[in-house]
């Protein structure tokens, strides 16, 4: 078991700063996920847990003990990165033994880690292959093998599932979640860009952009509460619909937006968060878009269908609204009879309205608010 308290972590390259002061409690036991674009820092700041790269400054504690100067062998750290990297002259017990009989381990000590180990991941029939006779996913399942054996404190997985493919990735993400279950006590950091790994697999997800945490929070409050624009149009797939308006009466806990597209929301919000004149985003996620009869109680959007996305189970539409340049994107039924052209009105909840300042800071929607 083993906590991790990340303290002021910054990273430089030269005049480049890559993290600007990563401050993070990580909790025994956890499966935390790093999500965020190419570039973002994640790797960067995982790899510096791991040891491997030297922190420029702040303090790395991992159950009470200062690790920035200690070497990556004595942090009780095992790692799993994008690349297998086996050895491809080893069998899978070789491979899994290799590191403990480095380390000068008892055969018998040996033995029994690497079958335990191959038991959790369902290679024991294939301790005898080659790498070279196993998939791609079995691959990967043996480079976590090597990882268990050495017992470590904390597991780190560096975009691990990247050079699958869509069904590999998916069955070896099941392993993995399979595997967090069968070690409850073993605190996991998880790398990836892809937010579907992130909501399926994590206890707490940690969003990062241009080297700064942007929200962290379980999967479930980054879905529906998102703190900012950002988060909202990153996490939820297909992405978050953002429109732009103008917050043209404010009074109170009221205010009303008239948006680009020519639509006015009356909307309930926090006091005195909202001033006449200032610009908004609302947001509202595709999923939670339902088509609407013209003249009905709530206002409608109307738009235009430009193009139809069928996914078996469900439909994107790809809507054109006036004023707007960029695509909205609707959610519907996979069975809905709606066709290119078709003019279609729909309208979203209360509740899945979001409201983004000048800054892209969320305004909470208060109880009254109408979309």
């Amino acid at each position: 078991m083993a906590d991790l308290s990340l303290r002021n972590i910054r990273k430089v390259y030269g005049d480049l700063e890559v993290l600007h002061g990563i401050d993070l409690e990580i909790k025994s036991g956890e499966l935390i996920v790093f999500v965020g674009p190419s570039g973002c820092g994640k790797s960067t700041l995982l790899r510096s847990i791991a040891g491997l790269e030297t922190i420029t400054s702040g303090e790395l504690v991992i159950d009470g003990e200062r690790m920035n100067a200690v070497v990556p062998s004595k942090r009780g750290i095992s790692m799993v990165f994008q690349s297998y990297a086996l050895y491809p002259h080893m069998t899978v017990y070789e491979n899994m033994a290799f590191g403990l009989r480095i380390a000068g381990m008892t055969k018998a000590e040996l033995d029994e880690r690497v079958r335990k180990a191959a038991e959790i991941l369902q290679l024991d029939k294939y301790l005898e292959r080659l790498p070279k006779a196993l998939s791609g996913g079995q691959r990967q399942r043996v480079a976590i093998g090597r990882a268990i054996v050495r017992n470590p404190r904390v597991f780190l997985f560096d975009e691990p599932l990247s050079n699958l493919d869509a069904a590999l990735r998916v069955a070896t993400r099941i392993e993995i979640a399979k595997l967090k279950q069968s070690m409850p006590d073993v605190t996991m950091i998880y790398v990836t860009h892809d937010q579907v790994e992130a909501m399926t697999l994590a206890d707490r997800i940690v969003v990062f952009n241009d080297g700064n945490i942007e929200q962290l929070g379980t999967p479930t409050d980054l879905y529906r509460k998102p703190g900012n624009l950002f988060v909202a149009q990153f996490i939820g797939s297909p992405a978050m619909n953002i429109l732009k308006g103008t917050v043209v009466d404010s009074t109170g806990t009221s205010a009303s937006c008239q948006l680009d597209c020519g639509i006015t929301l009356d909307l309930a919000v926090e006091p005195g968060r909202l001033s006449k004149g200032e610009a908004v985003s609302i947001g509202v996620r595709p999923e939670n878009i339902r088509i609407a009869q013209k003249g009905g109680t709530d206002p409608a959007f109307t738009g235009t269908v430009d193009l139809v996305e069928h996914l078996g189970e469900v439909q994107i539409l790809y809507v054109d609204l006036p004023g707007v340049s960029e695509k909205f994107l609707v959610k519907v039924d996979g069975e809905s009879s709606v066709a290119r052209s078709q003019s279609i009105h729909f309208t979203a909840r209360r509740r899945d309205v979001h409201i983004f300042d000048t800054t892209g800071n969320v305004v909470r929607v208060g109880a009254g608010a109408t979309a």
